[in-house]
């Protein structure tokens, strides 16, 4: 425990010096997006399962964000402090075992992406766009949200030399389960092969749970499904983070 909370300071001293370069991603632009979308085309829009689209769209927004965010920070900073720093292998030299270094950079994402929904929740309470008391369970399903990308993420990008690969990840991983993952419109109105890729992502097992919390409603699923789904992805992404960490600074 000694080893990972000193990785997870060594995250968090980084983040103090770069903080501001996030406060827009994080906290502005979802809220501005919220507003934008939930209000302007929420006018056009009317009711989706008979509550404003605003009250709707918002978990999905919510879980979206969290979603992207633990991508974002498994990519660039996982492969650089590999390939450019080497912080990894001055850890592995200090000695830090590798699950304490996957564990030290896993809860550090759990924390960025807590903090930023939490902020995120109170502004949309402001909103009127929570129905529910259960609304701060959401909380608790974007935290596995974050935790089932950034996993195999950080797997990912630790096996990667080339920052190229980051790019296909976004175009064909993040942008499509931000699109097609409940977080605009029902997936019931997607085709069916298109509609069981969307259940295979972590991000629309996070949408309907977080629906289910900020509106007091049934998700497509039992919670404890959707539950299970989020952390069979938490955990064999980090079984892999681990075995990529161990494989990489072997090398």
């Amino acid at each position: 425990m000694g080893a990972t909370a000193a990785v997870l300071e060594r995250h968090l001293v980084m983040y103090r010096r770069l903080w501001r370069g996030s406060v827009f991603s994080s906290f502005v632009l979802p809220v501005l997006f919220l507003a934008g979308i939930g209000l302007g085309v929420g006018g056009y829009v009317g009711e989706i399962g008979g509550v404003g689209y605003l009250a709707w769209i918002t978990p999905g927004v919510l879980a979206s964000t969290a979603f992207q965010t633990a991508i974002g920070e498994s990519t660039y900073s996982v492969m650089g402090d590999f390939k450019w720093v080497r912080s990894y292998h001055a850890m592995y030299a200090a000695p830090v075992r590798v699950g304490e270094m996957v564990a030290g950079r896993l809860v550090y994402i759990l924390l960025r992406v807590v903090v930023a929904a939490a902020v995120f929740l109170g502004v949309t309470a402001l909103f009127g766009a929570l129905r529910s008391p259960w609304a701060p369970l959401s909380l608790a399903v974007v935290a596995l949200v974050g935790l089932a990308a950034a996993a195999p993420v950080t797997a990912f990008a630790a096996t990667v030399e080339h920052d190229s690969y980051f790019a296909l990840l976004f175009r064909f991983v993040m942008i499509p389960s931000a699109l097609f993952s409940g977080v605009f419109f029902p997936v019931e109105q997607l085709p069916g092969p298109a509609r069981v890729l969307a259940c295979l992502s972590p991000l629309w097992h996070g949408v309907e749970l977080s629906r289910a919390a900020t509106l007091g409603v049934f998700p497509a699923w039992p919670v404890w499904a959707h539950v299970a789904c989020l952390l069979v992805w938490a955990a064999a992404g980090t079984a892999w983070a681990v075995s990529a960490f161990g494989r990489r600074l072997r090398d």
